[in-house]
């Protein structure tokens, strides 16, 4: 376990970075104002769920190879950014609208938690933040893996308050232009546009040098 001063300055540190709105929030963000408010807070299940993914890959040093290779790394970055753009490709097409009326609503928030799931995976920075953040909190001198795995947590569970906290302001915010004849078009380019944007955020990340 990580002392109790260390621990406390983490989970200070990690509310500040979380409450600064990144990919993570606009994606929310963009899914709430376009699906709505459940399917925010699915995206945000899913988003962590991934999140999940990478402290377990840190803990037992996985990430620790994917970002020593910078192969693997353009791999998973490259697949990444394509997900997304593809996504955000289909929404300004209006070819999800379709989709989304001929499905039923459990279905939906279903395909919404793997969408978020999956993006996050791919984000290989996911792993570089893991990589570069959590070593600053660890106690050299004793187990390595618990304490990731605590500090790995306590980030997810701060992410779930935050990144739902984003979602219900933007739901009850959506509610409010959804009656407008023109909401289904500015939400098909804007959530469209956010996807697109992440994509190419994503494809930029710098690499890590080649040796």
């Amino acid at each position: 376990m990580p002392s109790a001063s260390a621990y406390l300055v983490f989970v200070a540190t990690a509310l500040t970075l979380l409450l600064i709105p990144g990919p993570a929030v606009m994606y929310v963000v963009g899914q709430t104002i376009g699906r709505g408010r459940r399917a925010g807070v699915a995206s945000v299940l899913g988003i962590h769920t991934g999140t999940l993914v990478h402290v377990t890959a840190a803990a037992i040093g996985i990430s620790s190879v994917l970002v020593a290779s910078a192969t693997a790394f353009d791999v998973v970055k490259y697949a990444g950014a394509a997900y997304l753009v593809v996504v955000g490709v289909r929404r300004l097409l209006g070819k999800d609208d379709a989709a989304r009326r001929g499905t039923r609503p459990s279905g939906s928030l279903r395909r919404d938690y793997r969408q978020g799931v999956v993006v996050n995976v791919l984000n290989p920075k996911t792993a570089l933040f893991f990589l570069a953040f959590l070593p600053q909190f660890i106690d050299p001198h004793a187990h390595v893996a618990p304490q990731v795995i605590v500090l790995g947590l306590t980030f997810v569970a701060l992410g779930l308050v935050t990144d739902s906290t984003w979602a219900l302001v933007a739901g009850a915010t959506a509610e409010r232009v959804r009656r407008s004849p023109r909401f289904p078009r500015i939400e098909r380019w804007v959530s469209g546009t956010v996807f697109v944007g992440l994509g190419v955020a994503a494809a930029a990340t710098a690499s890590r040098p080649r040796s």
